[in-house]
């Protein structure tokens, strides 16, 4: 039986995909990876995800937001345009949103604003969120813990960190999306001891793609561009981590991000 996997976080409205994304596409299918769920980050390219979801609805949908790096940007008339795209059936979540104080690309108040505002807009259209978390952890889980229980649901996107802040999450109901971050040996090594911490029915797999490139991939592309072909070989390093075979990683993270994200034509 042909593994069958969902990237819950790729970036193909990338400028690096813009001169072969159907040939990306198709590589992803071969491989295993029936559905991407495209990233928004800001008004342009959740606008440019919902259009690449509403060609292909059959392998692709799509989420809405702005990044926290694109806080400041989050006016009353973006807003109003990620509400509305909120309302379509290919857009399945709310984000990518959320705190980095790593780069603060954005006022630091600017972004617990737009995350605040972002976390309402999902209450109220009652689609998950799909969030990110750099160098944050205390001030995204005080503002999260304000909305969870109103919540359907979240992911923390390309989770990268330990067992404490995992338990947080879990204890704040989230899922986890894990990444090939996972891969390296060096900087994963605080994620390789939370993983057999995350439960079952919590797990995700994502390429994070074009970013992330696994760092054991042999070959690895010259351009070191990650595709979403690349996820059997995170989630065959999550099993092996786990202790579960691929075939059950790709069952259950299939079967999660289907009932979070409310796709039903699996």
């Amino acid at each position: 039986m042909k593994i069958s996997l969902i990237d819950i976080g790729s970036n193909l409205t990338h400028e690096s995909f813009a001169s072969d994304r159907d040939a990306v596409m198709s590589r992803a299918l071969a491989a295993g990876v029936r559905r991407q769920i495209v990233t928004g980050t800001d008004l342009v390219s959740s606008l440019e995800a919902f259009g690449l979801a509403a060609a292909s609805p059959s392998i692709l949908s799509s989420t809405a937001g702005v990044h926290p790096h694109h806080a400041h940007r989050l006016t009353a008339a973006v807003r109003a345009e990620v509400w509305d795209l909120l309302r379509r059936d290919e857009v399945v979540a709310v984000g990518e949103c959320g705190l980095d104080y790593f780069r603060d690309l954005s006022p630091r108040e600017a972004q617990r604003a737009a995350f605040i505002a972002q976390l309402e807009i999902a209450v109220t259209v009652r689609k998950p969120v799909f969030l990110h978390q750099r160098d944050a952890h205390d001030d995204f889980t005080a503002i999260l813990e304000e909305y969870a229980r109103d919540l359907v649901g979240g992911v923390a996107h390309c989770f990268t960190e330990g067992p404490a802040e995992l338990a947080d999450y879990l204890e704040l109901g989230l899922s986890v999306g894990v990444t090939g971050w996972i891969n390296d040996e060096r900087r994963g090594q605080r994620l390789r001891e939370a993983l057999p911490l995350i439960p079952a029915d919590r797990l995700m797999v994502e390429t994070d793609a074009p970013y992330l490139l696994p760092r054991d991939l042999v070959p690895r592309p010259a351009s070191r561009r990650n595709e979403p072909s690349y996820l059997p070989h995170i989630a065959r390093t999550v099993a092996q981590l786990r202790g579960e075979t691929l075939d059950s990683v790709a069952a259950s993270t299939t079967r999660n991000a289907c009932r979070l994200f409310g796709l039903k034509d699996w």
